[in-house]
Formats: C-alpha cells, sequence, structure tokens
C-alpha cells in the first residue's frame, strides 16, 4: 500500500507530517507548563510575604493579590514579582503600596514596613 502525503502537497508522509506537528504542540505545553510553575511560585512566595507581614490567612492573601491586580490592571504575576522585590530591597512603587493598603485595610488593620532609603 503506497503512504498517502500530506494534503498539503508535502512530500512527507502524512503520519511524519501528523507527528511532526504534535511535537511542536508538546513543545509549547512543556514550554506553558513550566512559566505556569514559574508563576504560581512566584505567587506563592507573595502570598507567604502578606500573611507574615499583615496577619492575615493564605486565603485572604490571595484575595489581596488578586484585587491589587484588579484595581491596579497588572497582571498578578507581575504584582507578586513586585511584592517579593519590595520583600528585598524595600522599593514598591508608590501606587501598589497604597492599593496593597487600602485592599488590606479591608481585611483589618495593618502595619506595614517602612520604605527602606536607597544606599
Amino acid at each position: 500500500m503506497p503512504s498517502q502525503t500530506h494534503p498539503e502537497g508535502s512530500d512527507l508522509p502524512e503520519t511524519a507530517t501528523d507527528a511532526t506537528e504534535r511535537i511542536f504542540e508538546l513543545e509549547e505545553e512543556v514550554h506553558q507548563l513550566k512559566e505556569a510553575v514559574t508563576s504560581h511560585a512566584v505567587v506563592d512566595q507573595a502570598i507567604g510575604m502578606i500573611v507574615a507581614w499583615a496577619r492575615v490567612t493564605p486565603d485572604q492573601g490571595w484575595s489581596v493579590l488578586r484585587e491589587v491586580s484588579q484595581h491596579t490592571n497588572i497582571k498578578l504575576r507581575n504584582i507578586a514579582e513586585m511584592i517579593i522585590i519590595w520583600g528585598r530591597n524595600g522599593e514598591l512603587p508608590p501606587e501598589i503600596r497604597a492599593e496593597l493598603e487600602n485592599t488590606l485595610d479591608r481585611y483589618g488593620p495593618t502595619q506595614f514596613p517602612e520604605e527602606q532609603a536607597a544606599p
């Protein structure tokens, strides 16, 4: 039985073309999964920082991140990254800090660490 060629005129048998397409699909899926794992770790770290600073539950920490993201129109992962950087160097953009404080106020009184002066 002769092998079928791909309908688009490729000289590759249809099964080889399908396999190549599937490899590209799987490579993209692996890339997306790696991004998701990295993003999840960043978000989890930021939640942990909020829980420690603000003395809220992890569920409340998640809600705070989500609300700050929605109110500032900045992706949640980016907000989480800013909070992690804040933990390292004490710097947080004023608009993010204000929104974070406002959001946390809805969960109870919070006292944030003071901003550190630049060296």
